[in-house]
């Protein structure tokens, strides 16, 4: 089924609309939860709060390509049941870590409050337009969908190695390129 005939299922009121969405896309979606909460049971929580969520937007949004807007979705309400889940300690899973690596790049403030600022993300919007595509590929790959290093690389045919040293530039050029359009780090 096409995305916008899974589109018109929402907006028709369909309870066939979460159906079909599984089909496409359950398995897309249980990936992003599960790189973030790395746990069955909260994955399949996220999944699920993740379509009451597309259910109840639709009316209002009519996206063209169904997976980024569940992506974006899913990744809120999984980064949402991490923090709750993780606020008193300090986790050493792959959101942690890259979380962490962000964090370095942001100075003083909390990676938090970075991600929340609609400017930031126009400014890194802007960045990551400047990349190269593999670049920008592992990028996103590493900082949205908060793949693995060994992931990224098995994908990309790299060394590990390869992706924590790209990784590292980019951070690098990031946190230039953020100073540049006047962000104290």
């Amino acid at each position: 089924m096409q995305d916008y005939e899974i589109v018109d299922l929402y907006w028709a009121r369909s309870e066939n609309a979460i159906t079909q969405t599984n089909v496409k896309y359950g398995s897309y979606c249980r990936k992003i939860a599960m790189n973030i909460v790395a746990d069955n049971e909260d994955s399949e929580e996220c999944i699920n709060d993740t379509y009451l969520s597309a259910w109840n937007s639709m009316p209002e949004e009519r996206p063209d390509m169904l997976a980024p807007y569940l992506a974006a979705i899913i990744r809120n309400h999984a980064l949402t049941l991490y923090r709750k889940k993780h606020s008193q300690k300090r986790g050493a899973g792959q959101t942690a870590l890259a979380l962490d690596e962000l964090f370095e790049v942001a100075g003083n403030s909390s990676t938090e409050d970075i991600v929340d600022m609609s400017l930031l993300s126009s400014h890194i919007n802007g960045f990551l337009s400047g990349l190269k595509a593999d670049d920008r590929i592992v990028f996103v790959r590493r900082y949205f969908y908060v793949d693995s290093l060994a992931d990224i690389a098995a994908e990309l045919s790299m060394s590990e190695s390869a992706v924590k040293s790209l990784l590292f530039r980019l951070r690098q050029k990031l946190k230039d390129h953020l100073v540049q359009e006047g962000y104290e780090l």
